[in-house]
């Protein structure tokens, strides 16, 4: 896996770009269903667009601390993501130094 790999959901409508890839090889899962490559993913015609009320919320970045992935949420849908069974948790912004 290499930044920019776009990965998509099997059973829900969630997509995530791959930002920072992990340390080694995992298994990354969206509502407990591995996730697939965007290219190779046959896809679950009767997701509807707006059923994500609630999970991967449109452009968060999630992290693992445990391999180090970062993914980047490209188009909202029910979750939660979760890296080798252990839920991925939303990456909050660094703040930025006082100008006075």
């Amino acid at each position: 896996m290499k930044p920019g790999t776009k990965l998509v959901s099997a059973v829900g409508a969630a997509q995530v770009v791959v930002v920072r890839p992990p340390k080694g090889s995992v298994t990354i899962t969206c509502e407990g269903v591995a996730m697939a490559e965007f290219s190779s993913a046959e896809r679950r015609t009767a997701a509807a667009a707006g059923q994500a009320t609630a999970g991967v919320v449109l452009g968060k970045r999630y992290a693992d601390a445990g391999s180090g992935l970062e993914v980047l949420c490209v188009h909202a849908g029910a979750g939660p993501l979760a890296v080798d069974g252990r839920e991925m948790s939303v990456k909050l912004a660094k703040p930025l130094p006082s100008s006075d």
